[in-house]
């Protein structure tokens, strides 16, 4: 029997390519005794569109100003104990370049361009399964047009 006060959160990640390489945060998280490897993301906000909101992650995560060019996938994770899953919705964007000396969020130690053998060989130091699964999709090609987003504003 399904729990009736299971309530998803909402993420936006962009996966970022330049050059065989992926746009990777590596974060403190509350409770876990090691830094984590996550693509950029957090969670959705009222009143901006996922498109902005994963803009939005980007630039506070690590400094990049992106453009996306493609949804990539949803991708559905509940993570053992903790009591609510994730929806991520990931997009696929281009760096369009870096803001020096700009402040990461709190949590953020720093950002990294790896590789996804890289990736790979860290992966016991991934944030969910998600990360890598988000990277083989792009690698594999995977892309829908960002138009199969609707956001129906002030719609009758």
């Amino acid at each position: 029997m399904m729990s009736r006060s299971w309530t998803p959160h909402v993420v936006v990640a962009c996966v970022v390519e330049r050059d065989g390489r992926y746009l990777i945060v590596e974060e403190r998280i509350s409770g876990l005794p090691q830094l984590v490897l996550n693509q950029p993301s957090g969670h959705w906000e009222q009143g901006e569109t996922l498109i902005e909101a994963g803009i939005r992650e980007t630039l506070e995560e690590t400094g990049w100003d992106v453009r996306p060019t493609a949804v990539l996938g949803l991708y559905h994770y509940d993570p053992p104990g903790l009591g609510y899953g994730f929806l991520r919705v990931a997009f696929i964007a281009e760096a369009l370049g870096e803001r020096a000396g700009h402040a990461l969020d709190h949590g953020i130690e720093r950002v990294l361009w790896l590789t996804r053998d890289e990736l790979l060989a860290s992966r016991a130091r991934h944030r969910s399964p998600m990360v890598l699964r988000c990277i083989d999709d792009a690698l594999a090609g995977r892309r829908l047009p960002l138009d199969i987003i609707a956001h129906l504003r002030d719609a009758p």
